[in-house]
């Protein structure tokens, strides 16, 4: 089993697709009319797979609480990341390191609808992923 993408609701959908293509997002595809409403799948650019699906209903009402924490981007460079956001009109916050060290960075973005985006540059020779080794002592 592996995750396949997560499922967003947005409230205005070329608003969403605004951000999430200034961010890096990709169109992949379009699904129109849907039980859910209007489907479109991103993707960022090194990911074969889409991993978010942008679920927009302009007839229903976008539920105000939801349970989504957040979604986690790794970025390969956090300076050369945020400069490009910058430039594109994302809104971006001083990166912090968990660990205090200078090749490991984390800080948020927030999307139209609220959604926080963390963006992760990880330490050389991490793997490309969180694994068990991250909390082994």
């Amino acid at each position: 089993m592996r995750t396949l993408h997560l499922g967003l609701r947005v409230a205005d959908l070329d608003r969403s697709l605004a951000f999430y293509t200034a961010v890096g997002y990709e169109v992949v595809g379009e699904v129109r009319e849907t039980e859910l409403g209007h489907l479109t799948m991103l993707k960022l650019p090194d990911d074969e797979f889409v991993s978010i699906e942008v679920v927009h209903d302009p007839d229903g009402a976008v539920v105000a609480e939801t349970r989504l924490s957040h979604l986690v981007i790794q970025v390969g460079s956090m300076e050369e990341t945020l400069a490009e956001l910058a430039a594109r009109g994302v809104g971006i916050r001083t990166p912090t390191s968990p660990d205090g060290s200078e090749d490991f960075l984390t800080t948020w973005i927030v999307d139209p609808d609220g959604n926080r985006i963390e963006l992760v540059q990880w330490p050389q020779g991490h793997a490309e992923g969180m694994t068990a080794v991250d909390f082994s002592e």
